[in-house]
């Protein structure tokens, strides 16, 4: 496939969330993943020689067309997106999630000492939680995992790029 740069870059720019490279392939209905793996670095490379105002980022396990963080400023103007607004209590109950998943709601009230139910409602409304399933003990509780939402809000590849706690 001779254009196979040219279609990535389209897959990625229309694409509203990142693309995978099993998603990239299975479009492209192409067996080698190396040819995909090439085009995405050709492509990198060519937006860092051209100091565009926009870069591919490898983020939540798949590629994304981001803009640089420089020209948020305008970007906001244009937009004016409702940023997602947490509280300080979400944001404790999220990070918990985030460090200590699979977690049962269960859980993260003992770990916090108080309820979660409105919190772990907001936090699956803006999505970034999600319900796992339920374990297999009485009374069936929930199990909470983080998003892939979450890890593009939070510029994460995977939750291996965490901080470790004694980085904070």
């Amino acid at each position: 496939m001779k254009d196979i740069k040219n279609i990535i870059e389209s897959l990625l720019f229309v694409a509203e969330n990142p693309l995978a490279i099993d998603r990239i392939k299975n479009v492209l209905a192409i067996s080698d993943v190396k040819d995909i793996k090439n085009a995405l670095s050709v492509l990198s490379d060519e937006y860092d020689a051209r100091k565009c105002g926009f870069f591919l980022s490898e983020v939540a396990g798949g590629y994304q067309i981001r803009t640089k963080p420089e020209y948020a400023k305008w970007i906001k103007r244009l937009i004016q997106p409702n940023p997602i607004r947490l509280s300080k209590a979400a944001m404790e109950t999220l990070a918990i999630v985030a460090y200590k998943q699979p977690i049962m709601r269960s859980d993260i009230e003992h770990i916090r000492g108080v309820d979660c139910g409105g919190i772990l409602r907001t936090l699956f409304e803006h999505k970034l939680i999600r319900i796992l399933g339920r374990k297999k003990i009485p009374g069936r509780p929930l199990i909470y995992a983080t998003t892939k939402q979450f890890l593009e809000i939070f510029d994460l590849k995977d939750l291996k790029d965490l901080p470790v706690p004694k980085e904070i």
